[in-house]
């Protein structure tokens, strides 16, 4: 039998206001353990919350940048045994979300639903101490509440991914929406973002749905694949053993590359929801919406489109890539710029693409003056293109330095045509058994020429400008 994947993704994002979402603690990761605490977020008797404007308008960000609808919302009591949460409920928005009914588009155009993105309060964090750090088999447990009371946004896909590819480039495609917004800094290894997967079988051309397992808490896009995968072939098998899928929690082990059992799935109704008695209904109106969509810059799909229309209709395969890439990294002002300033789009594309990016922070905290500099240096055959990455490497360094100064102290002075001509010559003369066979034909040998010129010139030259001597000499 052929089966077909349903997922669902629920992703967890830490808003990025500077306190928490129902007291004035400070919201900062890394902090000492529970010193970001107060009466309010512990919960103690006689604390009242007060909702954070400055969370409700980045949750707003998000539902406008995945075009929901903002309507009225109420907050609930979540009733669970939260060991990590010292009030032992969660304050959530449950039947009444602030944004319901949008959508996200994919790179390829796919659409994903967008059920509800809900404001709610995140926990804090358990350390379980022994061996494997996992309760089952911890002597026990520390518990950090700096976390507890930080603003979240809980973005409830539908169940419309049909692949773990797909499911991966949904949580990219979001993560860089939550970034874009400035609602989030999307940071999966700090728990910025958690990516929750609702995953189950059915047949091939059926529409009832299988039963679903939630895998929890992932916290990378490799994990978010290789944990979907892995579970739709534990699935699969007990399918076709003639056995039942149990609806249930599962927890990701990385290192064993598996899923394991946590607890039965939990419903609605198991978490006793009832309206929270401290906090009146949320109802942004239209001036306070407007202003928000006004405020906010173009999204992740505006920018590769931006991208993209500097190639006309040539953005395809590899060069697509690096779009994305770019966009990801938040590159893609550097190349407008260096474009806008006469370099050719595919140099300011791959060098962003490539050498910049694999310099990671340090390399979108070079000046784009530099960047622009640099690639025009290349463009005009300043520079070669071993030369040019060098330098690029060098301003990446010292972001103070000017990429012409650098260029000189580098030796990296561009040779006049007299010298280059004189450099090739002596490299002809110096190599006659090659040169008669390049000139009979043999096109390969213009690689050693080149690399002969360049070792006598310490680098000097411009392999473009050498290779069109040399084809000069030759006709």
């Amino acid at each position: 039998m052929t089966w077909e994947m349903v997922i669902g993704l629920e992703v967890h994002c830490e808003l990025a206001s500077a306190t928490k979402l129902f007291c004035g603690c400070r919201n900062a990761f890394g902090d000492e353990p529970n010193t970001n605490i107060c009466p309010i977020c512990l919960g103690l008797p006689g604390s009242l919350p007060v909702l954070n404007a400055q969370a409700v308008e980045l949750a707003m960000r998000i539902g406008t940048a995945l075009h929901c609808e903002i309507r009225p919302s109420s907050f609930a009591r979540k009733n669970y045994f939260y060991p990590d949460q010292a009030k032992d409920y969660q304050i959530s928005q449950y039947d009444e979300p602030l944004n319901a009914g949008g959508w996200l588009e994919l790179p390829d155009g796919f659409r994903v639903g967008v059920t509800r993105a809900h404001m709610e309060e995140d926990t804090g964090k358990l350390t379980h101490v022994g061996e494997g750090g996992r309760i089952n088999s911890a002597h026990h447990a520390l518990v950090d509440y700096n976390r507890s009371g930080v603003p979240l946004v809980e973005i409830v896909s539908e169940p419309d991914m049909r692949s773990s590819a797909q499911a991966r480039d949904y949580a990219a495609e979001l993560r860089g929406i939550l970034m874009a917004t400035g609602a989030s800094d999307g940071r999966m290894e700090e728990g910025s973002m958690r990516v929750d997967a609702n995953v189950s079988l059915r047949p091939a051309g059926t529409t009832a749905f299988g039963t679903r397992c939630e895998i929890k808490n992932l916290n990378s896009l490799r994990s978010l694949g290789r944990a979907i995968e892995y579970e739709a072939a534990r699935q699969m098998a007990l399918l076709e053993s003639g056995e039942r899928v149990d609806q249930e929690t599962r927890h990701w082990d990385e290192a064993a590359g598996r899923t394991e059992p946590m607890r039965s799935k939990e419903e609605a109704n198991d978490y006793r929801y009832f309206p929270e008695p401290d906090l009146v209904p949320l109802v942004p109106d239209a001036a306070w919406q407007e202003r928000v969509r006004a405020a906010m810059g173009p999204m992740p799909a505006d920018r590769r489109a931006a991208l993209s229309a500097l190639f006309g209709d040539t953005a395809l395969g590899a060069q697509a890539d690096q779009i994305r890439a770019v966009v990801d990294l938040g590159l893609d002002t550097m190349v407008e710029q260096a474009v806008g300033a006469g370099v050719p789009a595919a140099l300011a594309l791959a060098r962003a693409a490539n050498e910049l990016a694999a310099e990671g922070d340090r390399g979108r905290a070079l000046p784009i003056g530099s960047f622009v500099t640099l690639v025009e240096m290349e463009a005009k055959g300043e520079l070669s293109a071993t030369q040019a990455k060098a330098v690029l490497r060098a301003a990446v360094a010292d972001v103070e330095r000017d990429p012409r100064q650098l260029a000189r102290e580098m030796g990296f002075e561009a040779l006049g045509a007299d010298t280059l001509a004189t450099a090739v010559a002596d490299v002809i003369a110096a190599h006659p058994d090659e040169w008669a066979r390049y000139m009979s034909g043999e096109d390969k040998l213009a690689g050693y020429f080149i690399n002969e010129v360049m070792t006598a010139t310490a680098n000097k030259a411009n392999g473009k400008e050498v290779a069109a001597e040399l084809r000069r000499l030759r006709d």
